[in-house]
């Protein structure tokens, strides 16, 4: 995203979660840990993920997402989020929340809360969900079959949030929740609001987005051999939801999600990414941690760090990253490919 003569780009960390990356050692045990009653503390899964948002933290990251996986061993994201927050100084904690299974008021309740305990660092990510069974289990019955009903409930979830972190007496009639004008007891340290994320491939949902959100994350085939097509379409989406976002007077920024794989040697990338790939074949939560691929991050670190420039060059403003194995692979990139960057380099230059 270009301001003046200098490029913005924000680095991302996903907060490494059973569901979000590909299995590794410390990952395995602490799952193994968390199928079992009277395990003594502390928690290893808990002890992992502060280890490695607040080694991100210190490599230069300033965003972690905290995914929400219902169905799995995983730490329930909020909960997680707190300690997080508590944990590190400067990063933005991002909360993962599923329209149907939380009430937009509790949303915002706890949203507020934990930008006053992390001083104004929190935001939020709408995931309109994808899995009946986890929406009607943690949701109490809560899936939609029509996709157009999804996002007309993900559209009233979102004026919602807003609207209680904004109003002195905020109002809703929806088909799904209704605000009476009781205003929330708790305000948020981010004025006007804490930042809103999401993504959806549907119309609706990216007019629910420019309407109403603050970043859209970007989509593309998860087929790494696709990147230059994945760059073409990303660049058109883009400049589509510019258009749809000043239609309502507003400005979005965009988010990108990557798996990233640096290696000495383009064969050595491609075969990491094929070994992810056949991962992902597993089932639907384990295509989860390979279908980042299609942003094609991957390569030498001069060929990673150039097209993380590239993005930036078309409007990317933050890219969220996850790594295999995490800890290793987050400290080649900073290492490697960091100091590559020239749209990070020139944003430390001009702070």
């Amino acid at each position: 995203m270009a301001q003046g003569d200098r490029l913005i780009m924000q680095l991302g960390f996903w907060t490494p979660l059973p569901h979000i990356v590909q299995a590794e050692p410390a990952i395995e045990k602490a799952v193994s840990d968390a199928a079992r009653s009277g395990i003594v503390q502390p928690d290893r899964f808990l002890e992992f993920a502060i280890e490695a948002v607040t080694r991100a933290e210190r490599c230069g990251f300033e965003v972690t997402l905290v995914a929400e996986r219902w169905l799995g061993p995983d730490h329930a994201s909020w909960i997680l989020a707190t300690a997080l927050a508590c944990a590190t100084r400067t990063m933005e904690i991002m909360v993962a929340v599923h329209p149907g299974i939380i009430t937009p008021q509790v949303v915002a309740k706890m949203g507020a809360t934990l930008d006053r305990i992390s001083g104004g660092r929190f935001s939020t990510n709408i995931v309109n969900g994808w899995w009946p069974e986890e929406m009607n289990v943690f949701g109490n019955g809560a899936w939609l079959p029509s996709g157009e009903e999804r996002y007309r409930r993900m559209d009233e979830f979102v004026r919602a949030i807003r609207s209680l972190w904004t109003e002195s007496e905020p109002r809703l009639d929806g088909r799904f929740f209704q605000l009476d004008g009781t205003a929330l007891p708790l305000r948020p340290v981010q004025s006007p609001c804490p930042p809103i994320y999401a993504a959806s491939r549907s119309d609706e949902g990216k007019d629910t987005i420019a309407r109403s959100c603050d970043c859209w994350f970007a989509e593309y085939d998860t087929d790494f051999r696709l990147y230059e097509a994945n760059l073409d379409k990303i660049r058109a989406d883009i400049a589509d939801m510019r258009e749809r976002a000043a239609r309502h007077g507003r400005t979005l920024r965009f988010g990108l999600s990557a798996h990233v794989i640096t290696a000495a040697d383009s064969a050595d990338a491609v075969r990491q990414a094929e070994e992810l790939e056949e991962y992902g074949r597993r089932d639907r939560v384990a295509l989860t941690a390979a279908k980042s691929l299609g942003a094609g991050l991957m390569g030498t670190p001069e060929t990673v760090a150039s097209r993380i420039d590239t993005y930036a060059e078309i409007g990317i403003d933050l890219v969220m990253l996850r790594f295999h194995p995490t800890l290793d692979g987050l400290e080649s990139f900073a290492t490697n490919v960091m100091p590559l960057v020239t749209s990070l380099n020139r944003a430390k230059a001009g702070a």
